[in-house]
């Protein structure tokens, strides 16, 4: 069927985790006309699992078929059935905003293609999505602290962000904003107490050789003075931070709180 004369398109079901797809391989496809694509699931609990999802889909990846999965826009009511709990592919995504399931799907790498499950988006959120999605990189959006100094604001927006490769169980970092602003006063400033999951900071003039370095906080550590916290993940992305992963890059992005 791929190889018909009119390019049309021949799409299969990604959810399942069957093997037919591997039962289609020895017959040479056209992959240019082979498409998979995940199930949406308009009812509520019986979206697919994080795990199983990149199961699924790493064996589409691994033959170089392009892949789908849906997400859902929270301001549409339409969908295949008369009841209205959203229609995503991951049932982690159900309640999430919409710029969030979009920078969780491109963040598993084994998503092309995203589709909006049901009708009629919002132009907001038909806009929040094509940010997400033609975003350079994956983003992870912050409520900013309302001392976060100009510089911070710079550090932590204006730029993409790689991701230290040798890891941290405690923190995500980012050290070339260190080298980048050399030399520039950060004074200290919301550097005391506990810093949770989720909470971004940056290296304050206290600890000189590191000062200006971004982290993002994995797990609950005291803050001696030498981190300024300057946001927030939000509630839509901090169980987002597991898929960040070393060596790749990623851009924070500022939402009000």
């Amino acid at each position: 069927m791929t190889h018909n004369q009119y390019g049309l398109k021949i799409k299969i079901n990604m959810s399942a985790g069957t093997n037919y797809v591997d039962a289609i391989m020895p017959f040479g496809p056209r992959l240019d006309n082979l498409l998979g694509c995940h199930n949406f699931y308009p009812q509520q609990y019986t979206g697919l699992g994080d795990e199983r999802f990149v199961a699924y889909s790493q064996k589409f990846r691994h033959y170089g078929i392009r892949t789908a999965a849906f997400v859902t826009a929270p301001s549409a009511d339409h969908g295949p059935w008369p009841i209205s709990e959203g229609l995503p592919t991951l049932e982690s995504d159900r309640d999430r905003a919409i710029a969030s399931q979009v920078h969780h799907l491109r963040l598993t790498e084994v998503i092309d293609d995203v589709l909006i499950g049901n009708a009629m988006a919002s132009e907001a959120d038909l806009h929040a999505a094509a940010l997400a999605f033609f975003c350079p990189y994956p983003a992870l959006r912050v409520h900013p602290t309302a001392a976060i100094s100009e510089l911070e604001t710079k550090i932590a927006f204006s730029e993409a962000h790689l991701y230290r490769g040798d890891a941290s169980d405690y923190l995500v970092r980012d050290t070339q904003p260190r080298v980048r602003y050399a030399g520039q006063a950060i004074p200290a400033h919301d550097a005391t107490g506990t810093l949770h999951r989720g909470d971004v900071v940056v290296v304050n003039e206290a600890y000189a050789r590191y000062a200006g370095e971004l982290q993002i906080v994995l797990r609950e550590l005291a803050n001696d003075g030498r981190r300024n916290k300057i946001g927030q993940l939000t509630d839509s992305d901090l169980d987002l931070l597991p898929l960040l992963k070393p060596w790749r890059t990623f851009m924070l992005k500022h939402v009000k709180s």
